[in-house]
C-alpha cells in the first residue's frame, strides 16, 4: 500500500499550533478522527503514551514518527503536522522537530507499517526532498510531492539476484525506524557508487530481505552495521565490516569503501565461549538502556529540587533582600523545605522509574516500593549510610525483574485468573519479596556508598584535580556513549551525598567540548570550509548550553583528532572545576544555572581555560580543509 493511499488533504495540517508531546499527540489523534480510523481516542492516546516514540530527528533532522498497534485502530491511515516552533517530548536533550507522522494501524498489520516505514525512511533519506516537505505551502502541494516522490522509487531497477558485490546486515535493539534509515543510507551510497548492493534489515522479531547462501557465498564482503548480537555462523571465512548503526546512517560511504579494502579482516565463527560473552553483553546493554530510560525520567524532579534549594541557598549565602538565615523569609524557607522534602523521595521515585521502564505499571509499584525499603534503615536506626542513588538502581531493577520472575512462575496458571493475577498476586508478592531483599542488602549498600562519598568529601587538593581529570576523560572518550551516561549518573549520585563539585565537573566537561570546537572554527578559519566555520560559530551556544551534539558531524570526518582534543579540554576544565571548589546541584541547564552554581566565576574561569586550550589543539593539529 502506498503511502497516498493512506494520507488525505483533510489529515495534513502545515501549520499546527502546539508547544508540547501532550499536545502533539492530542492534534494528530483529532486529525486521524475525521475518517474515522480511530474507534476510541482515549484508548489509543494512552496506547501511544505507553509505547516507544520512534523520534528519528537526529539522524534525517527535524522529523518525527509516532505510531501504535491496538485494536481501537478501525483502519490504517497517517496524519501529518509542520510545526514551527520546538517540541519537547521529554529527552535530555532538546528536540527541533519540524514535521511529525503519525501511524495508525490495526493490531494484526505488522507487515503494513513495516512497508510503511520503510517506505518513508526511503524518501526521508533524500535531503531535498525532505524539505520540499517541511517548506510545503498547502496540504494539496505535500501530498504532490509524496506521491512524485512515489513514482520516482517505483522506477529503481531491481539488481540480479546471487550477484551482489557487498552485502549488509542491519540490526537495532530500539527501533525499526533507526534500522530502516541505516539501511536506505547504505543503500542510497551503493546506488551513488555503482555498486551491486543488498541489504538484510532486522529489528526485533522482523527479519526483511533475507541474505541467502547464494548471496552471501559470491559477495566479496559483508558489512555488518548492528547495536545487538545477530547470528554471525553464516558470515563465516568472509570479510566483515563491522560497525554501529549510527555508522550506517552517517558514514555510509566510509563503510563502503571499507568493504572493498583488502585490509579489512575475514571473519572466523566464535567459540561457544564468545557467544556466551556476546550474550552477556547484550544483557549489559538492555540493563544499561533500562537505566538511562529511568535516569531520563527523574532527570526534571533533579532539576527543580536542585532550582528550590539552590535559590534559598544563594539567598542566605549573599544576604539577598536582608534574608541572612531561612527562618527570615517564609518563601525562602518553603523553597528550602520543599526542595529538600522532594529530594528526599528521589531514591524511590528513580527505582519505580527504572521498574517501569522494566515490566511496566506492576514494575513502577514494585521499584517504588523497595526503593523505600533501601530507606528503612536510615528512618528507624539513624544510620548515616544511606544507600542514595546506588541503592536506588539495585533497588529498581530487583523491584522490575521481580514482576518479571513471578509472572514466569504463573504462567501456567488458567487463562481465566489473568485479571486476578495482575490486581494481586503480581503486585503483592514482587512488593513483598522484592521489598524484603532491598532492606536486607540496603545496610551493606549504604556502607558502601557512605565510604565512597566520605572519601570523595575528604579528598586532597591533588586526588580532586586526578578526580576532576578523570571525569573529563569518561565525559568524552566514546562521545556520549554508556561511558558518558555513567559518568553523569555518577554525578548525579554524588548531588544527595552533597558532594556537589563532582555535578559541576560533570557539567564543565560536556559543555567544554563544543565550546572548544567553537573556539578552533574561530582562531583557525583557514583550515575549516565555510560550512564547519558556521556549525562551530552554533557550538558556541551549544556548548554554553550542555548540548554534545553540536560535535557529531566533525567526529565523522576526523574521530582520533576530535576525540583527542575533546578529552583534553575537559579534561583541563574539570580538573580545575574540582580544585575550585565550584558546586551546582542542578544536573541541567549549563550556562542558564550559573547564578545558583558555587562559585560561578571560577567555573567560568575553568570553561575558558578547557575551551582555549582544546580549540589550540585541534587548529594547530586539523589539516586544511578544501573550501
Amino acid at each position: 500500500m502506498k503511502l497516498t493511499e493512506l494520507l488525505c488533504l483533510e489529515r495534513i495540517d502545515l501549520n499546527a499550533n502546539v508547544i508540547n508531546k501532550n499536545d502533539v499527540i492530542n492534534y494528530l489523534i483529532e486529525l486521524m478522527m475525521v475518517n474515522d480510523n480511530i474507534i476510541d481516542k482515549n484508548v489509543y492516546k494512552q496506547e501511544i503514551l505507553n509505547s516507544k516514540i520512534q523520534n528519528i530527528n537526529e539522524i534525517i533532522g527535524g522529523i518525527t514518527i509516532v505510531y501504535a498497534k491496538t485494536e481501537v485502530v478501525n483502519k490504517p491511515g497517517i496524519s501529518v503536522i509542520a510545526v514551527k516552533n520546538k517540541i519537547d517530548y521529554d529527552s535530555l536533550d532538546e528536540l527541533s522537530t519540524r514535521l511529525i507522522f503519525m501511524i495508525v494501524m490495526p493490531e494484526d498489520n505488522e507487515d503494513l507499517y513495516l512497508d510503511i516505514i520503510q517506505q518513508l525512511s526511503q524518501m526521508l533519506m533524500d535531503h531535498n526532498f525532505k524539505e520540499q516537505l517541511i517548506n510545503a505551502n498547502s496540504p494539496n502541494e505535500f501530498l504532490s510531492l509524496i506521491s512524485m516522490k512515489e513514482l520516482e522509487i517505483e522506477k529503481i531497477i531491481e539488481k540480479p539476484k546471487d550477484c551482489y558485490e557487498i552485502l549488509a546486515v542491519t540490526a537495532c535493539p530500539s527501533g525499526i525506524v533507526q534500522t530502516f534509515t541505516a539501511a536506505k543510507s547504505l543503500e542510497k551510497m551503493a546506488n551513488k557508487m555503482n555498486i551491486l548492493f543488498k541489504v538484510e534489515i532486522q529489528s526485533a522479531a522482523v527479519f526483511e530481505n533475507i541474505l541467502t547462501k547464494d548471496e552471501i557465498k559470491n559477495a566479496k564482503c559483508i558489512i555488518v552495521v548492528a547495536d545487538k548480537h545477530i547470528d554471525m555462523s553464516r558470515f563465516n571465512g568472509k570479510r566483515i565490516v563491522m560497525a554501529k548503526i549510527a555508522d550506517g546512517i552517517n558514514n555510509a560511504e566510509m563503510l563502503l569503501k571499507q568493504a572493498f579494502s583488502n585490509e579489512t579482516p575475514i571473519y572466523n565463527f566464535q567459540t561457544e565461549t564468545n557467544k556466551k560473552a556476546d550474550k552477556n553483553l547484550a544483557i549489559l546493554k538492555t540493563l544499561y538502556a533500562q537505566l538511562s530510560e529511568g535516569i531520563n525520567k527523574i532527570l526534571p524532579i533533579l532539576v527543580a529540587t536542585g532550582a528550590l534549594i539552590s535559590i534559598a541557598t544563594l539567598a542566605v549565602s549573599y544576604n539577598l533582600f536582608n534574608i541572612s538565615s531561612l527562618v527570615d523569609n517564609v518563601w525562602i524557607a518553603n523553597s528550602y523545605v520543599f526542595g529538600n522534602a522532594i529530594q528526599g523521595m528521589v531514591v524511590a521515585l528513580l527505582a519505580g522509574f527504572i521498574g517501569n521502564t522494566i515490566s511496566s505499571q506492576i514494575g513502577f509499584a514494585s521499584g517504588f516500593c523497595c526503593g523505600v525499603a533501601t530507606q528503612l534503615n536510615s528512618i528507624y536506626l539513624n544510620d548515616q549510610n544511606n544507600p542514595g542513588i546506588l541503592g536506588s538502581i539495585i533497588a529498581g531493577f530487583i523491584g522490575g525483574y521481580m514482576v518479571i520472575a513471578i509472572q514466569k512462575l504463573c504462567k501456567d496458571m488458567p487463562k481465566q485468573f489473568d485479571e486476578f493475577k495482575s490486581m494481586i498476586i503480581y503486585p503483592i508478592l514482587s512488593i513483598m519479596i522484592g521489598g524484603l531483599i532491598t532492606y536486607l542488602l540496603s545496610p551493606y549498600i549504604g556502607e558502601f556508598n557512605h565510604i565512597i562519598a566520605v572519601f570523595i568529601a575528604e579528598m586532597s587538593l591533588l586526588l580532586k584535580l586526578l578526580l576532576g581529570i578523570i571525569i573529563g576523560i569518561m565525559m568524552t572518550i566514546d562521545m556520549k556513549g554508556p561511558t558518558n551516561k555513567m559518568t553523569y549518573i555518577f554525578g548525579i549520585s554524588q548531588i544527595l551525598e552533597g558532594n556537589i563539585d563532582v555535578m559541576a565537573a560533570v557539567m564543565a566537561g560536556g559543555m567544554v567540548p563544543p565550546l572548544a570546537i567553537a573556539v578552533a572554527t574561530s582562531l583557525f578559519e583557514d583550515k575549516f570550509t565555510n560550512q564547519e566555520i558556521v556549525m562551530g560559530q552554533e557550538n558556541f551556544l551549544k556548548g554554553l548550553l550542555f548540548i554534545f551534539d553540536g560535535i557529531t558531524p566533525l567526529i565523522y570526518k576526523d574521530f582520533q583528532l576530535v576525540r583527542v582534543t575533546c578529552i583534553a579540554a575537559s579534561s583541563i576544565a574539570s580538573g580545575l572545576v574540582m580544585i575550585y571548589n565550584c558546586g551546582i546541584m542542578i544536573p541541567q541547564g549549563g550556562i542558564f544555572v550559573l547564578p545558583l552554581m558555587v562559585h560561578p566565576l571560577r567555573f567560568l574561569v575553568a570553561l575558558l581555560a578547557g575551551s582555549i586550550c582544546g580549540g589550540a589543539i585541534y587548529g594547530l593539529w586539523k589539516e586544511k580543509s578544501d573550501k
